[in-house]
């Protein structure tokens, strides 16, 4: 899943970020509300995390503008303020949570998954399975009855795709937008190398399904024949 945090605060940005990467989240880090606006245009994200207390535009009226134009995007409100009526405006406003600086890394891992969990339709499967193959959502282990491993933040993300999308051909440029972020200088290619890392580890655990490339269109997770 992919996150957009939006905190000017850019000691506090790094660590949210190095926090939400090493739990498996993608996360693009912006640092005023006009430029949370302008990323979130791209429609890219499982969720937001926003400041309150922004330059150029404050969390509560890219909150606002987002809801204006339909966007249902699940929204955290960050802030140091702990006043009852901001809660209440921006609960009103269409926020899904709140939380007051200082917080404790561990609940706002945990009002991130609540809020992830309820955009998925309020699934709790921590499973995704094909075939033979099992991705645990919250030990990152890709299994098979032959064994098990546990992948890197970018093998996660990219199997996660895949087993969410079985069957469907999912361009390498969608990859790449999706996890290394659409403003990204990453070179296409290394999509190619992650899916040579998966592949890897997918016949090692005996796999029935298979990772196929159509190309120059991309990637798609197969039974296979």
């Amino acid at each position: 899943m992919r996150i957009l945090l939006a905190e000017d605060e850019r000691s506090l940005s790094r660590a949210v970020v190095a926090l939400l990467e090493k739990n498996n989240y993608a996360a693009d880090a912006v640092y005023d509300g006009e430029e949370a606006l302008a990323y979130l245009e791209t429609g890219n994200y499982d969720g937001v995390i926003l400041d309150i207390m922004m330059p150029k535009l404050d969390g509560l009226e890219v909150l606002r503008r987002l809801r204006e134009r339909g966007d249902p995007v699940p929204v955290l409100l960050l802030t140091a303020r702990s006043e009852v009526e901001d809660k209440v405006a921006g609960l009103d406003m269409g926020a899904n949570d709140y939380l007051t600086k200082p917080f404790s890394t561990a609940e706002l891992m945990a009002r991130i998954r609540a809020m992830t969990r309820s955009q998925a339709g309020g699934q709790v499967t921590s499973r995704l399975t094909f075939g033979n193959i099992a991705l645990d959502q919250a030990t990152f282990e890709l299994s098979s009855p032959q064994g098990s491993y546990r992948l890197a933040n970018k093998e996660y993300q990219m199997m996660e795709l895949l087993l969410r999308n079985p069957r469907q051909i999912i361009p390498a440029e969608r990859f790449l937008e999706r996890i290394w972020g659409y403003d990204s200088d990453v070179e296409l290619n290394v999509v190619w190398v992650y899916i040579s890392y998966l592949r890897k580890k997918l016949a090692a655990l005996q796999a029935d399904i298979q990772i196929r490339a159509t190309r120059n269109v991309g990637y798609s997770l197969e039974e296979r024949v």
